[in-house]
């Protein structure tokens, strides 16, 4: 069955959509996962290339939340930077993240010349400095990199050699990052996709997982339900393992995770084709950009030269009515020039993020992993949780454990109250971006 995807500028793109078939009958299997996004998929991947039986359940389409939605920036580092870490955590365990984080990044670009997945991959990140009196530590931050990390594919760029990188006098300066860059997200999705089901893994979308229940023959029962052109089907996948793949999506999954997993949504629009990314255009190198918002403005040039951004927060459940309209507010703070272009795409989605945005990667309990709460960092991190979780199936726990072992505590107030919470912490730090 094809399903639709979620509308977006990478919904509307010409790709073969790979179709997978919705669960309508009993399975059994090695390893049970909640969710087709960039976590489930990958681990589904590298389980079956080691022989390990995986099924994917997805309540939509493989890549339907975050995984297909989202900015397409592939960032170095963890969502905190390594001095916050450093005083966090402690210097040996900054530097071990670091490591993961580096690893993380060559995953993504192994899996997409491994697989042959064409997502328009583009390399070069600009992070720019909003702030005049951000730019000696950010400037700083850069000599850190290069001479205690030797990151050497990172360099400081002055107010003007920013200005002329990204198109905006808006910042003050900034670093390039060489060893980052940007992709089609949702062409990267449906790449992994295809590859875990080549490998031998099973994908079943339109299939929603109603909850777990411990199975006293093979270890839990997941309860399914997935609708479509025949009418409403139920069914179960029997597992010695379950992994909660589902980010912002885990409502009433399990509340461990749940409690220290927050959805947010974010929007995000598409200019029409304005030669971004070209030599005379905005953004003339062709590199992604994001800045030194808590509250992150990023933005991006794309293959046929539309300017895809994204930025701004919203303190309801509800989308904004004119997503278009509320995106280009703040897409003109930083190009006044283009108030008035076209828009021809605006979209939003939810992603998920934690108290203190180090990623929740880990095993709950026995027999129950979880991997969730990216941050926006996931084109990274999301795709490295997935092969983590199946490493340690496998037998090698390392990399978990380091995961396992970092700070994650649950939002306060728990359900009910975790999200006032995050409103009023939210309007803190765009009050503090605007100061």
């Amino acid at each position: 069955m094809n399903l639709p995807h979620a509308p977006s500028l990478y919904a509307a793109a010409p790709d073969a959509m790979p179709a997978f078939p919705r669960l309508e009958e009993d399975v059994r299997t090695d390893v049970a996962i909640i969710g087709g996004g960039y976590t489930g998929l990958s681990a589904a991947l590298h389980l079956a290339e080691a022989g390990i039986d995986a099924v994917v359940v997805e309540a939509n389409s493989v890549g339907w939340g975050a995984s297909g939605r989202n900015g397409g920036q592939l960032h170095s580092g963890q969502r905190r930077d390594q001095d916050w870490l450093e005083a966090k955590l402690g210097r040996d365990e900054a530097r071990a993240l670091w490591r993961l984080a580096e690893e993380a990044k060559a995953l993504t670009l192994d899996l997409i010349a491994r697989h042959r997945i064409d997502c328009d991959w583009r390399p070069g990140l600009i992070e720019a400095v909003h702030k005049a009196r951000l730019v000696a530590d950010e400037r700083a931050y850069v000599g850190k990199l290069r001479d205690e990390y030797g990151y050497a594919a990172v360099d400081w760029l002055d107010r003007d050699a920013v200005a002329a990188a990204t198109g905006t006098p808006h910042y003050f300066g900034g670093r390039v990052d060489r060893g980052a860059g940007h992709l089609d997200p949702l062409r990267f999705a449906r790449g992994l996709a295809r590859a875990a089901s080549a490998a031998g893994a099973r994908i079943f979308e339109g299939t929603s997982a109603l909850g777990i229940a411990r199975d006293a023959a093979t270890g839990f029962r997941i309860a399914c339900r997935s609708s479509g052109r025949n009418g409403t089907a139920e069914a179960t996948v029997s597992a010695g393992i379950v992994l909660l793949a589902g980010n912002g999506y885990l409502a009433g999954i399990d509340p461990e995770a749940e409690a220290r997993v927050m959805p947010i949504d974010n929007y995000i629009l598409a200019t029409a084709p304005i030669g971004a990314g070209r030599p005379g255009g905005l953004i003339p190198g062709g590199e992604a950009v994001s800045d030194s918002r808590f509250v992150v403005y990023y933005f991006r040039p794309t293959r046929d030269g539309r300017l895809v951004f994204g930025g701004g927060e919203t303190y309801s459940l509800k989308p904004p009515r004119d997503l278009a309209g509320f995106v280009r507010r703040h897409m003109r703070r930083v190009y006044p020039q283009l108030g008035d272009v076209r828009i021809d795409h605006a979209w939003g989605g939810t992603l998920a993020i934690t108290l203190n945005r180090l990623p929740l990667i880990r095993r709950l309990r026995p027999g129950v992993y979880a991997a969730a709460g990216y941050s926006g960092q996931g084109v990274a991190l999301a795709p490295f949780a997935g092969k983590v979780i199946a490493d340690a199936i496998r037998g090698d726990p390392a990399r978990l454990d380091r995961f396992a072992a970092l700070p994650v505590p649950p939002f306060p107030g728990g359900r009910l109250l975790r999200y006032p919470a995050l409103v009023a912490g939210m309007t803190w730090y765009a009050l503090r971006d605007r100061l």
